[in-house]
Formats: structure tokens, C-alpha cells, sequence
């Protein structure tokens, strides 16, 4: 296989195409939580769950920015993490 741009952006170390996949944990703890606290909408409980919901959707990201298995899964990471802190900042 060679090693040209976009088997380093599309591909993992085994050959394969890899653009989405399933979820790791810190992404279906965001999901859970997210869904959660559109139930818990006030108190302390949605206080926690959004809490919870943005650490893990950070942490998701940070692991795809410095562990995706290729260059668009690095991108991806990247673009989420920014997105994160922008809409944080705001």
C-alpha cells in the first residue's frame, strides 16, 4: 500500500477506510447525558449532566485530535475541540 495523502487522511494502519465508526465511551457518555439533561432541564441534576456531557465530549475529542486512527479522524477532533471552546467562550 502506498503511502500517499489520502491513504494517511482516509485510511487506518490496517488498509481499511475509516471515517466514522462506533462510539467510544466518552462519546456515548456525552450522548447519554445530553439526552438526560433535555429531561432534567433545572437543578442541580442538569447542572451535573451538562457538566459531565461537556467533559466527555472534550475528552472525545482531545483522544481523536493526539489517537485518531488518520488524518480525518485528527480533524475531526480538532474541529470539535474548537468548536467546544468557542461555544464555551461565548
Amino acid at each position: 500500500m502506498e503511502n500517499t495523502l489520502v491513504d494517511k487522511t482516509f485510511r487506518d494502519s490496517n488498509g481499511n477506510i475509516v471515517i466514522a465508526q462506533m462510539p467510544n465511551p466518552p462519546l456515548i457518555v456525552w450522548i447519554v447525558t445530553s439526552l438526560l439533561a433535555l429531561i432534567f432541564t433545572n437543578g442541580t441534576i442538569n447542572t451535573v449532566l451538562n457538566v459531565v456531557a461537556d467533559g466527555s465530549l472534550f475528552t472525545w475529542a482531545w483522544l481523536e485530535l493526539f489517537q485518531g486512527v488518520n488524518y480525518f479522524r485528527r480533524a475531526l477532533g480538532l474541529a470539535v475541540l474548537i468548536g467546544f471552546i468557542i461555544l464555551k467562550i461565548q
